[in-house]
């Protein structure tokens, strides 16, 4: 199987379907830690984790042979920071190389465009997601902005490209 990344726009019928699988997965895994907690404390992290459309860099997708989407992945930045987000690969399509293709791309394009690091946030209930991350030469940093105050227990790292 070939995968293909393609760009596309934020608002990409095919991303924001995903992006609704991710949100699916995410409040499964996170709705526990997340109960009981007040309405303002959820709206302030339903905050921190909005994508705004202007902050986007590029949306990618990974596509198979016949066009079926595989993964969805987004590069944003706030300020100086450049930051990999929405990375979701359904449960269907893992383990054939898709989550390191666009981990990949999103290095590219951010080393392309002049940034000094990507950064990432993430939490203990995704562990697909911290080996990808790990074997991608990401490495652990403290918890920041805008998750510091709402998720203070998420796991957030870096991978320096100045460095490279």
């Amino acid at each position: 199987m070939t995968i293909r990344i393609e760009d596309v726009g934020v608002d990409d019928p095919r991303a924001v379907a995903l992006r609704r699988v991710l949100d699916e997965d995410l409040t499964e895994r996170y709705g526990t830690q997340n109960a009981g907690e007040s309405p303002e404390l959820t709206a302030a992290r339903t905050e921190a984790l909005r994508v705004h459309p202007e902050e986007v860099v590029a949306t990618w997708l990974a596509l198979d042979d016949d066009g079926t989407p595989l993964g969805h992945v987004m590069l944003r930045r706030r300020s100086d920071e450049w930051e990999l987000k929405r990375l979701v690969v359904p449960a269907w399509a893992r383990r054939r190389g898709v989550g390191s293709a666009l981990t990949a791309t999103v290095i590219d394009r951010a080393r392309a465009g002049g940034a000094r690091r990507v950064v990432l946030q993430t939490g203990h209930p995704q562990q697909e997601s911290l080996a990808l991350y790990t074997k991608a030469g990401f490495t652990p940093i403290p918890v920041y902005e805008p998750y510091r105050e709402t998720m203070p227990n998420s796991l957030c790292f870096e991978l320096r490209l100045d460095e490279r």
